[in-house]
């Protein structure tokens, strides 16, 4: 007796398939990780993230062309501070004429309709490499919250069109939203960081900013990756205080937490495809043990089978190109 039902009916052919397939990448699944650093014509490979690069301002402009012309549409900004600017309180971070300031407003007189986001944290700014206020080695929530909350704002007033806070306090989403609020910057959004496990596969990206944490680590203020439950709980605090789009991360480690809040939320979820991950697969694919294209547009389909509605990754760029 033969099946009534047979499901290889739907995999017979690759017309087929696509006609059937549940989740489809796009160039507007995509957001842009875009490091930023003083100078001139500076396109620095990263050591530690094989064909990435830190861009000097007009280098920026360029990048930024290029990459609403292929169609990305929005971009997601670290810079890399110098040492000589670092201190306790972050007290550049909060530089109208900082580095990140001046990079908001060439993206956004470059390409206006370019979706601007920013990172809001203090460990490129901090001379400990922390993402808060330091004192006697431990790192102060409250305090933290006043400079993250003014830096957010600055960020506001250069043109930026979401804040992304990365520093994992508690109350920051409030904070920062009652200050734009209070500040008439009603239109600002807020993806916040909400699950941001203490994982081991930042590292290539710390070296990229040369933000690696000085003494202990971050496990005080970034979750244990062995809980999940911890994970639905930070997600619902920052939709209270005001967020309008969560952040998980990582990325593949993190598929059962997105999946599991895209099943209790309804705001958009973003997910990030971390720099460990990168470096990983680039290098693997550079010594031939796997084919780069196919595990790329495989791994990002699985954040979208999972329920992500936005995918922050250094694949972005060659995956649209390769997607079109």
């Amino acid at each position: 007796m033969y099946p009534l039902n047979r499901n290889r009916r739907l995999r017979s052919s690759s017309a087929i398939r696509d006609l059937v397939r549940e989740n489809h990448l796009s160039n507007n699944d995509f957001i842009v990780p875009l490091f930023v650093v003083e100078g001139k014509n500076i396109k620095e490979e990263i050591s530690s993230m094989p064909d990435y690069y830190r861009l000097s301002l007009d280098l920026l402009k360029k990048e930024v062309k290029e990459l609403w012309e292929i169609g990305l549409k929005a971009v997601l900004i670290f810079v890399k501070v110098e040492d000589k600017l670092k201190d306790n309180s972050g007290k550049e971070a909060l530089n109208n004429n900082g580095l990140m300031q001046r990079a908001i407003k060439i993206i956004k007189n470059t390409v206006p309709e370019m979706a601007v986001i920013t990172d809001v944290a203090l460990d490129p700014y901090s001379s400990y490499g922390h993402d808060g206020i330091v004192e006697k080695s431990k790192v102060l929530n409250d305090p933290t919250l006043e400079i993250l909350s003014e830096m957010a704002l600055s960020h506001a007033k250069a043109g930026a069109d979401f804040v992304a806070p990365s520093d994992m306090m508690d109350g920051r989403v409030l904070k920062i939203r009652e200050t734009l609020e209070n500040n008439s910057f009603i239109d600002t959004g807020i993806i916040s960081y909400s699950v941001k496990y203490a994982s081991s596969l930042y590292g290539p990206f710390r070296k990229a900013l040369d933000s690696n944490p000085n003494f202990g680590d971050k496990k005080t203020y970034q979750m244990d990756y062995g809980n999940k439950k911890e994970a639905i709980n930070e997600a619902l605090n920052d939709i209270e205080e005001g967020a309008d789009i969560i952040m998980i991360k990582p990325g593949i480690t993190c598929l059962d937490i997105i999946s599991l809040l895209s099943q209790k939320i309804t705001i958009p979820i973003a997910c990030y495809q971390v720099s460990g991950e990168y470096s990983m697969l680039k290098i693997a694919a550079k010594k031939g043990f796997l084919d780069f294209n196919l595990v790329m547009i495989e791994q990002l389909s699985a954040f979208k089978r999972a329920g992500a509605s936005m995918i922050a990754s250094y694949h972005a760029k060659t995956a649209v190109k390769l997607l079109s």
